[in-house]
């Protein structure tokens, strides 16, 4: 059948276009992802398609290449490509395209592989934030070779990809490493041919993960260059990837993107079984890192688990007391906490049956009657009655072998039947893809939601899923594993609409667009270190908006790496993102808590412009110093952080942009102090500089284009700059 239409598709949104060609029963090819075509360019389209296929080269096909959605050997690509799945000793190697719908901001393709029976509708959605979504639907249909259940009606697949091409010019790529308490470190290179693969094998995207890769023009900076961006939306093992060959990618030149990471053997579908990818994520700006992270933060705060309410300052007891739980203490903690002016209160790790330490009682949700005689109803109540929302710490997901539930239950132990394997924070993964464990430990957080009236769950995940082998079938799970997880989510909020969930994995080895389409927060890192947590948070917020990344205020010496930093810093690192407390405050000094009294009013008044706003970090500072802030949708009020970290060869700080800022408005300039003094290495501060009695009114284009010189200071501190339309 013929499928070619008068003009390419076009999907449009948010200054960005993507055009896909179809041409008779070839697979659709992308022609085109980036800048909007212009809305009077009545040719663009046909003189797209007209100059979509590149020159035929020497030692080469005898016609040029036109690499499809799904790249294959068959279209002249001899890369990675887009599917590997194979049938009774045949692997799926050209797709036929029997059915094609589009509008304005979505395209649905439906393919089918002869060879190997295989079924594929590959869906294209560009949404209003111009965040491009692709998913692949993967069905094995009656097979040429019969459906009679034998080994060779099974259709193993390897691999599913969501792969867009990418112009010459992208040349530089940044994405993502890590460790514990050391997340989202950003590590750049130059784009050269091969593969650039960031493959997790972890079951969750790990520490180290890629996170976010992004594809630009040389040199691209916070505010600057252009940018080709993709993201895995998947909370299991996965592979983003660039690849370039010398012979291109088409008529363009490398390609950009990713997927589910699959074990040998994990998918195999029998006649009429489908599987369905995750979603990759694909973003364009010409307005460097900060407009990719625009893009995402509002395709996030779109999401349907998105919280609506005002993020609440959180008060979590780990640091506090660790495994020291007893009433008297936990209520004297939330007292204070209440005093000063949190607003959730959330009791960690050591309330549950044998959990004295971390070797011991995973799996056994019920509350340990010898520390907590009568449960939680006593602690749940006194919280409540604070006027604070009450949380939970949970690890599901896990089981230690000291256990009820691993004696009464070994064959829900997610490794191999032969040998459990290492232990990991003395821990094993539980299986919760098998329906009876998944309902056990469902009905147990269910229970006690219910009881104690939680709003709100710490979801912890502390190990990784090597060897992540369902006993019972011998068969890999980490995909059934992590849909699993997601099922659990989704029925809790079901059940409790007003339950919140967090995502925590050993701090922030799961943090993605999977798990944010159901939680309602993460846990950025395990570390409070201010300096540490500065980079976390601001790597972190390049792709999640400020208002669901956790970031907590601890105590003067952090626990991961024992520096010490003085409070104010700790306070305006912590006052960018979802705040909160990880420390004794009941050991605080009367000057202490009244900073902190300060620093949560200030983050209740500031809140509406720091979780709905703009986020955006200045360029041409030297490598010691920073400035970032969130600047509100019509550009009537902006928060900044001057910061400064590490000790530079500058002698002064000279002009420095304020980014964001409407250049035609004038602002009145306030420093928020409420947060502490700031020591500066200097005699003076810049005259232009507020003070107690003044607060200067300077133009938009003065702050922003030009900049202002700003004071040089000590490392571990930092200024609040608080701009307000005039």
């Amino acid at each position: 059948m013929n499928n070619t239409p008068a003009s390419p598709i076009h999907l449009s949104a948010a200054g960005v276009s993507v055009v896909l060609d179809v041409v008779g029963d070839e697979l659709p090819a992308v022609i085109h992802w980036g800048e909007a075509i212009p809305a009077g360019d009545a040719h663009a389209l046909e003189d797209l398609r007209a100059t979509a296929l590149p020159a035929v080269v020497n030692s080469s096909f005898d016609q040029p290449r036109r690499l499809g959605i799904l790249p294959a050997q068959s279209d002249g690509w001899s890369g990675v490509p887009g599917i590997e799945a194979a049938r009774g000793g045949r692997s799926a190697t050209r797709f036929e395209l029997l059915r094609v719908e589009s509008d304005t901001r979505s395209a649905r393709f439906w393919l089918f592989e002869e060879a190997t029976g295989l079924e594929v509708v590959a869906n294209y959605e560009l949404n209003p934030a111009g965040v491009l979504a692709v998913r692949f639907e993967v069905t094995a249909a009656g097979s040429p070779l019969g459906s009679d259940g034998s080994a060779d009606a099974i259709l193993a697949l390897g691999a599913v990809r969501a792969l867009l091409p990418v112009p010459e010019r992208a040349r530089e790529i940044l994405d993502f490493t890590g460790r514990w308490s050391g997340e989202r470190r950003p590590q750049r290179r130059s784009l050269t041919d091969g593969g650039h693969v960031r493959a997790t094998h972890r079951g969750r995207p790990g520490h180290d993960a890629a996170y976010l890769t992004l594809l630009g023009t040389p040199g691209f900076e916070n505010r600057s260059g252009e940018i080709w961006a993709t993201h895995v939306a998947w909370s299991g093992s996965l592979e983003q990837r660039v690849d370039r060959l010398p012979e291109g990618a088409g008529a363009l030149t490398s390609l950009i993107g990713g997927g589910e990471l699959l074990e040998p053997g994990e998918i195999r579908l029998r006649a009429g079984e489908r599987y369905v990818s995750p979603e990759v994520l694909f973003a364009w700006s010409n307005a460097g890192i900060d407009g990719i992270s625009a893009r995402f933060h509002a395709y996030s705060r779109a999401l349907a688990a998105h919280p609506e309410k005002p993020r609440p300052l959180v008060l979590n007891t780990w640091e506090a007391v660790y495994f020291d739980q007893n009433f008297e203490t936990l209520a004297r903690l939330a007292d204070t906490a209440a005093e000063i002016g949190v607003e959730r209160f959330v009791l960690d790790d050591g309330w549950f049956r044998g959990r004295r330490d971390d070797t011991a009682g995973l799996g056994d949700w019920f509350v340990d009657e010898g520390i907590w005689p009568g449960g939680l109803g006593k602690l749940a109540a006194h919280v409540h009655g604070l006027g604070l929302e009450f949380g939970l710490w949970f690890e599901p997901e896990m089981i230690n072998l000291d256990s009820d539930l691993a004696r009464t239950h070994p064959e829900w132990i997610l490794a191999d039947e032969r040998q459990l394997g290492r232990s990991w924070r003395h821990q094993h993964v539980l299986n919760i893809a098998h329906p009876e464990a998944y309902r056990f430990i469902y009905d147990r957080i269910s229970a006690l939601v219910r009881e104690y009236s939680i709003n709100f769950i710490k979801w912890d995940h502390n190990r990784e899923l090597h060897a992540a082998i369902d006993r019972t079938t011998g068969s890999v799970r980490v995909h059934e594993q992590t849909r699993a997880l997601y099922r659990m989510f989704a029925e809790l909020r079901a059940e409790f609409p007003e339950l919140e969930l967090e995502s925590c994995a050993s701090g922030g080895a799961r943090v993605d667009l999977g798990i944010m389409g159901l939680a309602q927060r993460v846990w950025a890192s395990d570390t409070n270190d201010p300096i540490e947590r500065r980079w976390i948070h601001r790597w972190t917020a390049a792709l999640l908006p400020p208002e669901v990344i956790g970031v907590h205020v601890g105590p003067e010496e952090a626990h991961t790496t024992h520096r010490s930093i003085a409070l104010p810093y700790r306070l305006i690192t912590a006052l960018f993102g979802h705040a909160g407390i990880e420390w004794d405050i009941t050991s605080c000094t009367p000057e202490e808590r009244a900073m902190l009294t300060a620093w949560t009013a200030l983050y209740r008044e500031l809140r509406p412009v720091l979780h709905a706003g703009i986020s955006v970090h200045a360029d041409g500072l030297d490598a010691g110093a920073a400035l970032h802030g969130v600047v509100a949708s019509d550009g009537s009020r902006a928060i900044y952080a001057w910061e400064r970290f590490a000790t530079s060869a500058v002698a002064h700080t000279p002009r420095v942009r304020f980014p964001g800022l409407d250049p035609e408005a004038r602002y009145r300039v306030a420093i928020r102090r409420e947060v502490g003094p700031a020591q500066a290495h200097q005699v003076a501060d810049p005259e232009w500089l507020p003070t107690g009695e003044s607060t200067p009114i300077l133009s938009g284009f003065v702050l922003g284009v030009t900049g202002v010189p700003l004071p040089l200071l000590n490392p571990g501190n930092a200024l609040l700059f608080d701009l307000v339309r005039a």
